[in-house]
């Protein structure tokens, strides 16, 4: 007896070890994984051999528990059973399962398997809920699962959109939930609130590792306040699905808080991230940030728009040029976006076409017309079109009046026409302000085409809403680190450098340059007239070009035979 005892007691111990908080990291090559209450653990899981996952020692006042496994791009399943049924089993990235706890009840199994070939490296935790916390999922009608704590994502280039069950109250062990659609009273989970949050990843980071350790911080209930940002707040009566915009390379995560005010208990839902791009994709994954053809069109862009920066107001033809690119390029790339589907490379490419002409029909207006009140016009909704890109571009883009296109576009349009309005007393200053904050910007947008920044989106989100007639639902957060500070730096310095050399540079010379047509028929006249002027002697171009053409018909013409050609007369 005194050596069964003891046994026992070996047998107790070493599953206290496998199960203490030490372990965070393993790779059974039996098939059995210990798992401790909220201690994330890593293992590799093999699409041959699945994972039994074991909780042991559940506390008696725990009344459900919420298991749930993270990877970073192939899919995962857990489930209840060996056997993978939709009911009571979950596959993707970010999945997880409640399970409801019966009378004394202290240890739980799941199975875990990949769905992949290829090894996947996963994170999973369980974690245990009180019969005062409300159930994530509890009062699903939508989903395969009875109870489905999880948050289901999608995305393409515009927006990202997530959807999750609606949660139930909490009920103690061994009796039935509450009914989920019997009145709607304070005694009802329609008393609960749901407290949707983001959280942005490191820029420019897309590893595993950096991942999982921050997952970490969005699945408990006080971290995810502490860490994550709260975008809205919805009520039982609100739809359950919310809308990003989508953010392509920059990883986000997502989760929902589901509050009892009565209680003031709340619970967390199963957190989901996403990179807005494909780890797996042929061509345009996530490793490889921009096309070509982008890189090119905004280096191109940028180069250009820096000589504007610093000698913008000195070269007005150049400067009118880059401003009718703008104005053209814009409004055509909209065009063909919304009435097209042709590919982006090749409206990449007419873009480019159609800015080029409108360049050139701005700078051909200014020579033959000389109005310098629609150049500046021009000029300055273009720096107007920056300047309301970037008041929407903070937190006022996400107010909800301006949820409604017309408000938004009415608005955004009188902040555009304010600018030249209120420089039109001044239009040197606005000139070269235009200069410097336009061609300096130019070289943000160069950047990103190169390296993820936030500063992109002060004129892409404007962009999305012109294209995409459901961009108004969506939030526009952005996150803001490192490399944004230092572009904006960088920004900030180009335009303060480039205005302020402009400005000293141009005092005391002409506001604007002469009409050049006027120039020219000056110029013309009184070369006509004065005999001395050694270009008086010079013909017309027209003759000029008659006269080019007859030589080349000369040329190409074949020689005539040497001789006589007529009859001798005696």
């Amino acid at each position: 007896m005194e050596l069964l005892r003891l046994l026992v007691l070996a047998v107790l111990a070493l599953e206290q070890g496998v199960a203490g908080p030490t372990e965070t990291v393993g790779n059974s090559s039996e098939g059995l994984l210990e798992f401790s209450l909220g201690k994330f653990r890593y293992f590799k899981l093999n699409k041959p051999f699945p994972e039994e996952a074991v909780l042991r020692d559940i506390s008696s006042n725990a009344t459900f528990l919420i298991f749930q496994i993270h990877s970073q791009y192939q899919n995962t399943t857990v489930s209840f059973s060996k056997t993978l049924l939709p009911s009571t089993s979950g596959t993707g990235t970010d999945k997880g399962l409640v399970f409801i706890l019966r009378p004394e009840q202290s240890m739980c199994t799941w199975y875990l398997e990949a769905v992949d070939a290829e090894p996947v490296q996963s994170m999973a935790v369980p974690l245990s809920y009180s019969e005062r916390d409300p159930v994530p999922g509890g009062c699903n009608l939508e989903f395969d699962l009875d109870i489905d704590p999880n948050i289901y994502l999608e995305y393409n280039f515009f927006e990202i959109s997530i959807k999750f069950a609606p949660a139930n109250l909490g009920y103690a062990r061994g009796t039935d939930p509450p009914p989920c659609d019997v009145g709607m009273s304070q005694d009802s989970r329609w008393r609960l609130r749901y407290d949707v949050y983001q959280y942005f990843l490191p820029e420019n980071d897309l590893t595993e590792q950096v991942l999982l350790k921050h997952l970490q911080r969005m699945v408990e209930v006080p971290q995810v306040k502490a860490r994550a940002i709260k975008v809205v707040t919805l009520t039982a009566n609100d739809k359950t699905s919310i809308y990003f915009s989508s953010l392509p390379v920059q990883g986000v995560i997502y989760n929902v808080i589901v509050w009892d005010p009565l209680l003031n208990t709340s619970a967390a839902y199963v957190p989901v991230h996403t990179y807005a791009c494909s780890f797996k994709a042929m061509e345009g994954d996530c490793s490889s940030l921009g096309r070509v053809s982008t890189k090119v069109f905004f280096t191109v862009f940028a180069l250009l728009g820096l000589f504007i920066c610093f000698f913008g107001h000195r070269f007005w033809k150049t400067e009118l040029f880059f401003i009718g690119f703008i104005f053209m390029g814009f409004f055509f790339y909209i065009l063909i976006t919304r009435l097209t589907p042709i590919k982006y490379d090749v409206r990449l490419i007419l873009t480019a076409i159609a800015g080029s002409v409108g360049g050139i029909f701005l700078v051909a207006t200014w020579w033959r017309f000389g109005i310098l009140m629609l150049c500046m016009l021009c000029v300055g909704l273009v720096l107007g079109f920056l300047i309301s890109s970037v008041i929407f571009f903070t937190l006022l883009g996400n107010v909800k009046v301006f949820r409604d296109d017309v408000v938004f576009w009415i608005t955004f349009s009188c902040i555009a026409i304010i600018i030249p309005l209120v420089f039109m007393g001044c239009l040197r200053i606005l000139n070269i302000l235009t200069c410097g904050i336009i061609g300096s910007y130019s070289v943000v947008l160069a950047v990103d085409s190169y390296l993820y920044t936030s500063l992109s989106y002060i004129t892409l989100n404007v962009l999305k809403r012109a294209l995409n007639t459901d961009f108004h639902r969506a939030f526009t957060n952005v996150p803001f680190q490192t490399t944004d500070f230092i572009i904006l730096a960088v920004w900030g310095m180009l335009a303060v450098s480039g205005i302020t050399l402009q400005i000293r540079r141009e005092r005391g010379q002409p506001f604007f340059p002469p009409h050049p047509y006027k120039l020219w028929k000056r110029e013309r006249e009184r070369r006509v007239t004065n005999i001395l002027d050694p270009s008086y002697h010079i013909p017309p171009l027209r003759e000029r070009l008659y006269g080019r053409l007859a030589q080349i018909k000369e040329f190409f013409q074949e020689e005539q035979s040497a001789g006589e050609r007529t009859p001798l007369l005696l």
